[in-house]
């Protein structure tokens, strides 16, 4: 591995953290060189290394630059792709840039769908590069500012999933049990979290949250329980775990499933009684924090593959919420295209998208969720700053051909199922038709179907379907 570039600190100017990955040391060396006035500079050859070097890190980086190629696989962008994962999954917030010559338009679509908020072209120019950095600093700074100016979680839709959503928030906020946060990555779960502890009679206790893909795994147990002085080699103080310092507020466990399979035990036992040990003590302590956690896996799937333990799960899982992908949220994504604008308007001058562009918007599915929604919202006030933006000029931000083609195999495969005999008795004949499933799809079906009639009106589709509300809300919530 590439020592990190580390100088004498100046204290008087705190320098951004910026992660450089790149298997060629040629273009990491000068890079790292060009870029070392102004940002602290750590490299990584590939994407272990740069698990590793994050790490090791006191601070997260507030920038990574990215390249697609790198090994085991540098002629292909596959190890690029799963990094980007690995880092926002490491740090949503962190801005990422992908520097590559893997620059074919497939390829730069993929990485800002995934998260990543720009691409550039090998080779580039210093000056190139300079300025677009200091664009995504100048844009944390804005996010930063503008959740300090906002602190309550904000919740924004009005799809009859988001109906559904708010009711579970507010049905779980005041209990004891945990709340098992699933959705896939962009979806907001860390807002939904942080929602239930506002809501709860807990709001003015502590909100603690650790990512524990953040952290590695020998160090989670120390930073999750406390340690004692000398408990391991680094341990120069007593150390004071998140579960001490939640008290009895809200501890939230976000990316629940890459916690190692050992330490499970010693959270289930938190979990079922309350005690836990420091690090390097025999004493017993008792925490009464309340524990939510998130997850962009199917824990269900993890404990199958023996991957998450089941009985942590089953506890874990008293209380469950789901949340929807964008793409199941109908005209939210226009509601979210007024909130970033707005969010961003002291930096980027606002657009408007044309009759034909705002159609496209709507069908679109965004499979990056909220995080892709809002990076793309951010490019199009960057390239067309107060203009009206065409379906054209919307469609170069988007993924079309990776969405469109799975979504119409995905409604044709639907559509078949429920409706097409010739299809069903194939299907009865090759031995695929489950009749429970089955019939979950059909009721599935039927409740989607009234929910777009009715524009999401719980009470108006539970009366078309002659169901009460809470029967309706039941199966809603068994999807």
């Amino acid at each position: 591995m590439s020592e990190p570039l580390s100088h004498a600190p100046d204290h008087s100017v705190e320098k951004p953290v910026l992660l450089l990955i790149d298997d060629d040391p040629l273009i990491s060396e000068s890079l790292g060189f060009i870029l070392k006035k102004n940002y602290q500079v750590h490299i990584a050859e590939s994407r272990i290394q740069a698990r590793a070097v994050l790490a090791a890190l006191d601070q997260v980086p507030q920038l990574a630059l990215v390249d697609l190629g790198l090994p085991p696989s540098p002629h292909s962008p596959d190890e690029g792709f799963a990094l980007i994962e690995d880092l926002l999954a490491h740090d949503p917030q962190m801005k990422i840039m992908v520097l590559s010559g893997q620059s074919e338009e497939a390829n730069i679509q993929h990485a800002l769908t995934l998260g990543a908020v720009d691409f550039i072209p090998k080779p580039a120019e210093p000056a190139l590069l300079q300025t677009r950095l200091q664009h995504q600093l100048m844009l944390q700074q804005v996010e930063k500012k503008q959740e300090q100016k906002n602190t309550d979680a904000a919740i924004i839709g009005e799809s009859a999933s988001m109906q559904v959503l708010r009711q579970q928030i507010d049905q779980f906020s005041n209990s004891i049990f945990p709340v098992l946060i699933e959705g896939e990555s962009g979806t907001g779960k860390e807002l939904i979290a942080k929602a239930l502890h506002q809501q709860s009679s807990r709001s003015q206790q502590p909100y603690m949250v650790i990512n524990c893909a953040a952290i590695a795994p020998e160090l989670l147990e120390a930073q999750l329980f406390g340690h004692t002085k000398g408990a391991f080699t680094g341990a120069t103080r007593e150390h004071k775990g998140f579960f001490q310092q939640a008290g009895e507020g809200t501890l939230f466990l976000d990316e629940i499933g890459e916690i190692a399979y050992d330490l499970q035990a010693k959270l289930l036992r938190v979990l079922e009684s309350g005690e836990y040990y420091r690090v390097g003590d025999t004493q017993c302590l008792t925490s009464k924090a309340r524990i939510i956690a998130a997850t962009n896996k199917t824990l269900a799937d993890e404990v199958r593959a023996s991957a998450f333990r089941s009985d942590l799960f089953h506890r874990l899982s008293i209380l469950k919420i789901q949340v929807p992908g964008l793409r199941d949220r109908g005209r939210d994504s226009l509601l979210l295209f007024d909130h970033f604008r707005k969010f961003y308007a002291e930096s980027i001058l606002s657009v408007e998208l044309d009759e034909s562009a705002r159609e496209l918007w709507v069908n679109y599915g965004f499979p990056g969720n909220v995080r892709e929604l809002r990076n793309i919202v951010i490019r199009l006030g960057t390239k067309y700053p107060g203009a009206m933006v065409s379906r054209k000029q919307l469609q170069a931000e988007l993924e079309l051909d990776a969405f469109v083609s799975s979504d119409a195999v995905n409604e044709q495969k639907n559509t078949s199922n429920i409706l097409s005999d010739e299809v069903l008795k194939q299907q009865m004949q090759a031995g695929e038709v489950y009749l429970d499933q089955a019939i979950r799809d059909l009721e599935n079906h039927y409740i989607e179907l009234a929910m777009e009639i009715y524009d999401g009106n719980l009470s108006k589709v539970a009366k078309a379907l002659h169901v009460n509300r809470t029967t309706l809300y039941s199966r809603m919530q068994k999807k």
